[in-house]
């Protein structure tokens, strides 16, 4: 009799510590009625693209929900209102569930969304000028001029052409994944440049002003 008592309190002990995982791991998403310091960085975030008009008060009410369906319609997610795994690292926040950040200063979440951004914008190009995006990306994070951070300078609205047409959602060249990390590690073959374009492509009057440092590939690199 006492060993089936001990078999039924070990069996209610595993359902409950399946059931509080299965808690925690619901927790873990940022939703609404969330609160904290992740929904105050999504709240920064979408604000500062302009999705969110509303506080950065770190309550996830409706506003903050509405928002991020917005940047989930615009960025070729699953539109559910819920700042899971990929909304998170579209944004590039690391989850709280994450393995903390790399050894550069950047999140895991930044350096993918670094790789994703320069596949996307360099699909084609030779090695040199994929590290070259990269580091373009980089110098406008330290540029006053730009948003602070790999994210801001991402989904800076207008700022990339494979944002708005939802290159950046597909599959990463494993060069690019190389190309984030060599840039990260500050390698700068674009010559301190903070534009780029393709001179047979863009019907932009603007950025043809801009001085040009060098040309990698078919991008031309500028002040």
């Amino acid at each position: 009799m006492r060993m089936i008592t001990f078999f039924i309190a070990a069996f209610i002990l595993i359902g409950l510590s399946v059931y509080n995982h299965k808690i925690d791991a619901a927790d873990a998403l940022s939703k609404y009625g969330s609160r904290g310091n992740e929904v105050r960085q999504i709240q920064q975030r979408l604000k500062q693209w302009g999705y969110y008009s509303g506080s950065v008060d770190g309550i996830y009410g409706v506003q903050t929900k509405k928002a991020v369906i917005y940047f989930q319609k615009k960025n070729g997610l699953t539109a559910d209102g819920i700042a899971g795994p990929a909304t998170l690292r579209a944004m590039g926040i690391s989850s709280s569930t994450s393995n903390g950040s790399a050894g550069s200063g950047y999140s895991d979440s930044d350096i993918n969304l670094l790789a994703r951004l320069i596949s996307a914008e360099s699909r084609g190009e030779v090695y040199e000028g994929q590290v070259a995006v990269g580091a373009v990306i980089l110098n406008r994070v330290e540029h006053p001029s730009f948003p602070d951070t790999i994210a801001g300078v991402a989904y800076q609205p207008g700022a990339f052409t494979a944002i708005t047409d939802g290159q950046i959602n597909q599959p990463v060249a494993e060069s690019s994944k190389r190309a984030a990390k060599d840039a990260l590690n500050g390698w700068d073959p674009s010559g301190g440049a903070i534009y780029y374009y393709n001179p047979d492509k863009t019907s932009n009057k603007w950025i043809r002003t801009r001085p040009v440092i060098k040309r990698i590939g078919s991008h031309l690199f500028c002040k």
